[in-house]
């Protein structure tokens, strides 16, 4: 063996522990968002599904890394673990295809989820101000009407009341205010609540695509890991 060959073969070698660390370290990840699994609960099958699309990288180099160098300079029982690895990324390209169907069936389920969440929180809020232009309607004493302006501006002090009804009238001008402010924030919420989620979808959704199809590449590129050999492999 000459001196190129050797140092050929120590490159080779610590590019594949590089990849068999990789992988391990892959394995952790995997494992860490995985377990304990929450199943049929929309949010954490999304961002299960989000932590596995990004940390494909990972697991993509590894394999990449350990089969490097086809079967040179590999033992008799590493051509097993190849074997393995290989089929392992047919089944890890078969999961990220998995995925897809979830992922967009989970974009549909969070997003009527959130908008009955936000919905029920403005109506809860209008109901609220319903209520108080009920109090107000009735109001006809300072004293009611003091109350009825230190529930509305709780930070402010209580001014002096001259004329009862234009004080209604200011009031009522705030309640109409307070209310366009819940419905405008209704809709900026939903909006933000539907791009940040479509984002969010399109993005892990074609990373899954994407990882299903490297995946799948790879088996099929390491189809020499598969055959079956007469011959045991030199060291």
């Amino acid at each position: 063996m000459n001196q190129s060959e050797s140092k050929d073969i120590q490159t080779i070698s610590l590019l594949r522990v590089a990849g068999y660390g990789l992988l391990m370290l892959a394995f952790f990840d995997f494992s860490q968002i995985l377990v304990p699994p929450r199943f049929t609960n929309p949010t954490w099958e999304f961002q299960m599904m989000g932590s596995l699309v990004e940390r494909v990288p990972v697991p993509l180099i590894g394999l990449v890394l350990v089969f490097y160098g086809d079967l040179s300079y590999r033992r008799k029982l590493e051509t097993t673990i190849l074997k393995l690895f290989s089929w392992v990324s047919l089944a890890l390209g078969v999961l990220f295809l998995l995925l897809i169907p979830l992922g967009v069936n989970n974009t549909w389920r969070l997003y009527n989820r959130n908008t009955a969440q936000i919905n029920y929180q403005s109506s809860q809020q209008l109901s609220q101000i319903q209520q108080f232009k009920g109090r107000l309607a009735q109001a006809t004493t300072e004293e009611d009407m003091n109350q009825l302006f230190a529930a509305l501006n709780p930070q402010e002090r209580s001014p002096e009341i001259k004329n009862t009804e234009d004080f209604k009238k200011k009031l009522l001008a705030e309640i109409g205010k307070a209310e366009k402010i819940v419905t405008t924030q209704n809709q900026t919420t939903r909006q933000n609540m539907r791009l940040s989620l479509i984002k969010s979808s399109l993005k892990w959704n074609l990373g899954a695509l994407v990882s299903a199809t490297l995946f799948v590449w790879i088996w099929h590129a390491t189809r020499w890991a598969r055959r079956k050999r007469s011959k045991s492999i030199h060291n």
